[in-house]
């Protein structure tokens, strides 16, 4: 017989090994079956409850039956600390299983949080000379403000801010006590002269204004912001330091 077929063979004993109704030899012949055979253990295990259902049966002879008692050698029957030893065994055979996957997931759970770490912070790359060096990321663009400076006769006052742009400069105006003919203009200067309008708006019940404008000059060539009326007046004036 082959070791597939006896293994087959011995498969279909563990019912009978389960309830006692096994010869002795048989018996013995399963209990060194199943100390090597973990297919065998599961299975045991899965039928361990049947015994304690099968007393909960009702007595085939209190519903009318006619037969007889089954008589089963006590030396036939496996001793319940050797299904139990082979029960923890095998149980034991699970926990360590579990354990083992739960510890790779682990494992690869932290390998990805480090390399999002690696992501969040700072770029590897690659010199070619077997090392490496961390790119930071690019640091944020500072924002530059300038006050405005209230003309002769005028009440106006606010802030301009310049943010960089790759096409130019972003220009945010906060303004209050506008006065003037409407419509107003943002003109924004070089230092040599030249100049950009940047924005146009009109008048508001309050007199205060949130506009924003932009220009083609970069912010850093940006050296003066003016705020003129629809005559041409300056109403006020931001010197950008």
């Amino acid at each position: 017989m082959s070791d597939l077929d006896e293994h087959d063979s011995l498969h279909r004993l563990l019912g009978g090994y389960l309830l006692g109704g096994l010869d002795e030899t048989d018996t013995d012949r399963l209990d060194a079956h199943l100390h090597d055979c973990a297919e065998c253990r599961a299975e045991l295990d899965r039928l361990a409850p049947v015994p304690e259902m099968l007393q909960h049966l009702p007595d085939a002879r209190h519903m009318g039956g006619d037969l007889p008692p089954l008589t089963v050698a006590p030396a036939a029957r496996p001793s319940p600390q050797n299904i139990e030893e082979l029960l923890s065994r095998m149980r034991a055979e699970k926990t360590r299983e579990t354990r083992v996957s739960r510890t790779r997931w682990l494992v690869a759970a932290s390998v990805a949080v480090i390399a999002a770490g690696a992501i969040g912070y700072g770029v590897i790359v690659n010199t070619g000379d077997g090392g490496g060096t961390t790119q930071s990321p690019p640091v944020a663009v500072q924002p530059i403000t300038a006050n405005f400076q209230a003309a002769a006769g005028s009440t106006m006052t606010g802030q301009a801010t310049l943010v960089k742009k790759a096409w130019g400069v972003q220009v945010s105006l906060n303004m209050t006590g506008m006065s003037g003919k409407a419509p107003f203009v943002c003109i924004v200067k070089r230092a040599d002269g030249t100049q950009e309008q940047a924005a146009v708006w009109g008048e508001t019940p309050e007199h205060t204004a949130k506009v924003d404008g932009s220009s083609s000059f970069t912010a850093t060539d940006v050296k003066e912001i003016l705020i003129n009326d629809s005559d041409g007046k300056t109403l006020g004036t931001a010197t950008v330091t």
